[in-house]
């Protein structure tokens, strides 16, 4: 039996895994905000007594971040955002640094926002360079505070999640709902998305977690691109509704600059994921949706 600290249990990804874990008979310790069995009360933004949780744990797993999709990024939006991500990264390792028995490994949440959100025409596996707008280099500040725990001696792994999919919530909900009254298609359509399946984000973190030789960054996408288009008619299909577009410019009213994570174009591949032996549960859209949906009726 393994003993786990986790941040971010119970978000969507976090709550998935926290069942896997405990399904096979590892204890999970959550870092929460709120008190409750087997959990940790903390401030991500704060150095506290909390920190001292990561002291004799087998291994950490970082997934908190405020959510970036479906909201305006107002200026001190953009700063929780960062926070969420970076400054509370820094605390865990400050946490490993002054631990007595300090953990194996750091598993952290990135996303292929590092590459920035508009890269058309490039195919971006994990050793592509990254972007630089606001979300490139939240992410590269993310992975940077990771990074550091390497000097602790632990095996650092920043996983870096697509568009994750998944019965539930997560991504899915904030497009169905759309799609329920006739809409959820914004501009034209033809960006491509880096889309991931829930049930592969776990068993990539878990891969992670296990697997000694894993190290630096992986992709948590699906080896199929898709387009934004293909993304909501499949969604469509499976809730028999149509698609109907929405003018970009109508959303950026609404979104400001959040809007270009919705019509960029991103062709992440999981290049490193699958060379060193993973083999995606869920590789293609239609299986995905098939997953999640059951077979179109």
């Amino acid at each position: 039996m393994s003993s786990w600290l986790i941040s971010g249990g119970t978000g969507f990804v976090g709550q998935a895994l926290v069942a896997e874990l405990r399904a096979r008979g590892d204890e999970v310790t959550l870092l929460s905000r709120s008190a409750g069995p087997n959990r940790v009360v903390w401030d991500p933004k704060a150095p506290g007594d909390w920190q001292r949780a990561v002291d004799g744990v087998d291994g950490v797993v970082h997934l908190a971040g405020a959510p970036i999709a479906g909201q305006r990024w107002s200026k001190a939006y953009k700063q929780e955002i960062e926070a969420s991500r970076v400054r509370s990264t820094e605390l865990i390792v400050e946490g490993i640094a002054q631990a007595q028995r300090a953990p194996g490994v750091l598993v952290s949440a990135s996303a292929v926002g590092i590459f920035g959100a508009d890269r058309p025409g490039e195919v971006l596996d994990e050793d592509s360079a990254p972007g630089d707008d606001f979300l490139a280099r939240v992410c590269l500040g993310w992975e940077g505070a990771a990074r550091k725990a390497e000097d602790q001696g632990l095996r650092t792994v920043q996983v870096r999640f697509g568009v994750v999919l998944g019965e539930g919530g997560g991504a899915l909900d904030k497009m169905i709902l759309p799609l329920k009254v006739g809409v959820g298609l914004v501009g034209k359509g033809d960006n491509l998305l880096a889309w991931v399946h829930l049930d592969d984000v776990v068993a990539i973190l878990l891969r992670a977690l296990d697997d000694d030789t894993w190290r630096g960054a992986y992709h948590a996408v699906a080896p199929d691109p898709v387009t934004q288009r293909q993304v909501c008619e499949a969604l469509g299909r499976a809730i028999h509704r149509p698609v109907i577009p929405t003018p970009a410019a109508a959303v950026r009213i609404g979104l400001g600059e959040a809007v270009d994570v919705l019509t960029g174009s991103v062709d992440a591949r999981p290049k490193r994921t699958m060379a060193e032996g993973y083999a995606f549960r869920h590789p293609t859209l239609d299986g995905a949706a098939e997953a999640i949906f059951g077979a179109p009726s």
